[in-house]
């Protein structure tokens, strides 16, 4: 999964997909459905799915409050790669281009710099997989029905806090004060659509200490970009909507949108200084 434009990275543990040893068929009485094992199957689908991820390119168009950008990303083993394109849906001009491919020279001439943001990568990767592994005991789910999604029709569960699940750590907390919906595609067991509400205040861990405030939301959308034969999931769209504090002084707040786009594959060996030369060829 290419989430690590999000902007609150440790929102991605979201991005999860479904289960079952013999999906229902559409229509089947919820009786049928045991959405807990549903969702205990999804994590360790996605989980076993990012051991097999083939590096991809795309673009990347984010909204927050103070910037409008489109970026092309490429994926390689040491880590990701950006290229700046447009600002407030304009190419860049000539002197901001150029400042551009000069940020990416300097990239390729001081490999620590793509070491530290691999570095960065691989942390919250870890973090998103530690969240992961909690989502079946930390909600209670219920199977609600099939819904249209992306991929057609997929089962839709609800979800609410698990009154008896124990966070083990801090950055876990963030668990106990969310609730919302999950689209599950039946064919591939994997997550659509996925929108989470904060109903209470939340505490976290991920590097500060910080709150977020009752009533915020945030709504993702997973994709299978893959082609012919070959599945490969991606976050397609990301909104988070949230307000908070960090070391419960200084306000925070998240109003982002990103929608990831034209993903195309890239050689599994790719290095991140060919990933530059790549980026360097696109048209401004």
């Amino acid at each position: 999964m290419a989430v690590a434009h999000s902007a609150l990275p440790a929102i991605a543990f979201l991005s999860f997909a479904s289960a079952l040893s013999q999906p229902a068929a559409p229509g089947q009485p919820s009786a049928r459905i045991d959405a807990t094992a549903l969702v205990r199957r999804a994590v360790q689908h996605r989980l076993e799915a990012e051991k097999e991820h083939h590096p991809v390119r795309y673009l990347v168009h984010r909204t927050d409050e103070r910037h409008d950008t489109t970026k092309e990303i490429v994926e390689t083993a040491d880590g990701d790669v950006a290229r700046l394109l447009a600002i407030d849906g304009k190419p860049l001009s000539a002197e901001a281009n150029r400042a551009e491919l000069e940020r990416l020279d300097n990239l390729a001439s001081h490999p620590e710099l793509q070491q530290h943001r691999l570095r960065g990568e691989q942390k919250d990767a870890a973090r998103v997989d530690r969240l992961l592994a909690l989502l079946p005991d930390a909600f209670l789910y219920r199977y609600e029905g099939m819904a249209p999604c992306s991929t057609g029709q997929c089962y839709r569960l609800s979800f609410t806090p698990n009154p008896k699940f124990a966070p083990p750590s801090l950055e876990a907390d963030i668990l106990r004060g969310m609730a919302g919906e999950v689209w599950i595609d039946p064919a591939q067991e994997r997550m659509a659509r996925l929108e989470a509400h904060c109903i209470a205040e939340v505490y976290f861990g991920f590097g500060i200490l910080g709150r977020l405030d009752k009533g915020g939301a945030a709504v993702l959308e997973d994709s299978d970009v893959g082609e012919q034969d070959r599945h490969d999931w991606e976050l397609t769209s990301l909104k988070l909507n949230m307000t908070g504090k960090a070391l419960m002084l200084k306000p925070l707040s998240f109003q982002v949108t990103e929608e990831a786009s034209h993903f195309s594959p890239v050689p599994s060996g790719l290095s991140y200084k060919d990933a530059i030369q790549m980026l360097k060829q696109t048209a401004p």
